[in-house]
């Protein structure tokens, strides 16, 4: 056996795994093996041999899935959820689960039972000493309820509950950021001069809140599927960077005092300065409760191609335009003394910000200005245009 899937599954009588078999080969799909499906309207095109991996499912299953043959299409008809359809084509490519974003979980959880898909069994957590499966089940169980509670608000009206409090703990948090940089309300919040009575109480505000999101975190690390997966989440990632600065906070500040030496002072200055960096990605966490914002994120991650072309251009637009620049201007214009400062000139031209911190003063320069104006405003035009088309249509993909 080559180790193609073709071979897996005409040598083995078990449903394929894509995590068990990692190794099997990509291969030219021959043209007796492809198969059309239409949904709503909408032609999908695949191989026998990609849903045959999944026999135990409706599109996997040869005697199941021939009733729904249409002789007048010449493919598969089923009239059902489109947006949903693409997901489950999804889980038949790569035996993996991409829920899509603007579904209801309830309704893609009826098109996955209508074609026969179910969960893989997750991996228990604890293992009762009888070894029974009915435990694992009930773990199991537990750990997708837990899990669903946490991710779904719409799964129960606790869970409501609790991402309202999350939401209204993000917005708390964000002000107090915001308020400790006001020289006004700095000592509110630090309490250097060891004078403010609003310390204590807004430090137990604190306290609670960052309690409430650390609570989510390792109850979400505990109950994710995978330890490998939730790593691979953005937004479990940027909820430890938003909740580690507090802990750190409270190490440094308490080894933080005036008789420390002065050098090491400094270093925990720049520590709580770091720290304090890191606590704006706790702005991030609202797009974990805003379906729209996740919409455009995706599509904005469909649309990289394009975004890494128009860095590209642009790379090459400043360095050229800035070194022309700075050889026109140098001898001329004290301003255009470097390379660098003439290509923060040309990026500040070309986006028309125009700041006026610095301007060509010789004739060829204003003219080699204008000319970089004009021939700017067209460069990056060009680009964005596929940029904005391909946001459009992935944006309304998703909204459908």
């Amino acid at each position: 056996m080559c180790g193609c899937k073709s071979c897996w599954i005409q040598n083995s009588d078990k449903e394929y795994d894509p995590e068990k078999n990692d190794e099997v080969k990509e291969q030219c799909v021959p043209d007796d093996d492809l198969v059309n499906i239409n949904v709503s309207g909408t032609m999908y095109i695949t191989s026998y041999t990609c849903l045959n991996m999944f026999p135990n499912t409706l599109l996997g299953n040869e005697e199941r899935r021939k009733q729904y043959y249409s002789e007048k299409l010449g493919a598969y008809f089923f009239n059902r959820h489109k947006p949903c359809f693409d997901s489950i084509l999804h889980y038949y490519q790569t035996g993996k689960e991409a829920p899509p974003l603007n579904v209801d979980p309830d309704v893609y959880a009826k098109e996955k039972e209508f074609f026969g898909i179910k969960k893989k069994r997750e991996v228990a957590v604890f293992i009762p000493e009888g070894g029974g499966s009915d435990g694992i089940d009930c773990v199991n169980s537990c750990r997708m309820k837990v899990h669903n509670f946490l991710q779904d608000p719409r799964s129960s009206s606790l869970a409501a509950v609790w991402h309202g409090f999350d939401i209204l703990f993000i917005c708390i948090s964000i002000a107090f950021m915001v308020l400790e940089s006001e020289k006004t309300y700095e000592d509110h919040f630090t309490n250097k001069k060891k004078t403010s009575s609003y310390y204590k109480p807004l430090f137990v505000v604190n306290c609670i809140i960052m309690g409430f999101f650390t609570t989510d975190f390792m109850v979400r690390l505990v109950t994710w599927p995978s330890l490998l997966d939730f790593w691979k989440n953005l937004f479990n990632v940027l909820d430890i960077l938003s909740i580690l600065p507090f802990y750190v906070n409270l190490m440094v500040d308490d080894n933080t005092d005036s008789d420390i030496a002065g050098e090491d002072n400094k270093q925990h200055y720049v520590v709580l300065r770091v720290c304090r960096i890191f606590r704006i990605v706790r702005i991030f966490k609202f797009v974990r409760h805003s379906r729209d914002l996740l919409i455009i994120m995706k599509a904005v991650s469909n649309a990289k191609r394009e975004l890494i072309l128009l860095m590209c251009l642009l790379f090459i637009f400043v360095i050229t335009f800035g070194s022309i620049m700075y050889y026109i201007e140098a001898t001329a214009n004290p301003d255009f003394d470097s390379i660098m400062k003439s290509c923060w000139w040309v990026i500040v031209t070309i986006t028309t910000v125009g700041y006026g911190d610095m301007y060509p003063l010789s004739v060829g320069g204003k003219l080699f200005g204008g000319f970089v104006l004009t021939l700017g405003i067209v460069f990056l035009a060009l680009p964005m245009t596929i940029i904005v088309s391909k946001f459009s249509f992935v944006y309304e993909r998703e909204k459908m």
